[in-house]
């Protein structure tokens, strides 16, 4: 029975891990895709490593942010005002950590596009997290029909 709970434990917990680092990774791309765009809006072809160093380190810590202190809000099952609201509080945070660490030069223009970005950034998250749900319900159901007439057939 112990050793059953261990297991159990574990399996939440890589399975939180799974999830933060899927947020991380998704969300690194769509920064730094916006990032790119707005270095080559300005005519530079490279992009700093330094920037993309903070870039991720920020991704990872608002996943567990996202996770441990905010309910998961992106992967909700409605939309309301406190998902908004949490909405716009990590934007904000990415909006922060963009402005210390430099990414767009100060450009203030810049700065409130990401701003507009983040928020819509979170919401293509809920949203394509409440696809894959209904996706994977559908599936799921198919396949419990399926095993009802295979043992009732």
């Amino acid at each position: 029975m112990k050793k059953r709970k261990l297991s159990e434990g574990f399996r939440r917990y890589l399975s939180m891990e799974i999830g933060i680092e899927y947020k991380a990774c998704l969300y690194f791309f769509v920064i730094l895709f916006f990032y790119a765009m707005y270095r080559v809006s300005i005519g530079v072809y490279e992009a700093s490593l330094p920037h993309m160093l903070e870039m991720i380190c920020a991704t990872y810590a608002m996943g567990y942010l996202q996770v441990l202190a905010l309910g998961n809000f992106d992967e909700t099952e409605r939309l309301s005002v406190g998902w908004f609201l949490k909405d716009v509080f990590c934007s904000g945070l990415y909006v922060g950590i963009s402005a210390v660490g430099g990414w767009f030069d100060g450009n203030g223009a810049a700065t409130a596009a990401f701003a507009v970005f983040c928020i819509g950034m979170f919401l293509c998250g809920y949203l394509a997290n409440k696809l894959k749900r209904e996706i994977d319900t559908e599936q799921l159901n198919v396949m419990l029909q399926q095993y009802k007439r295979m043992r009732d057939g």
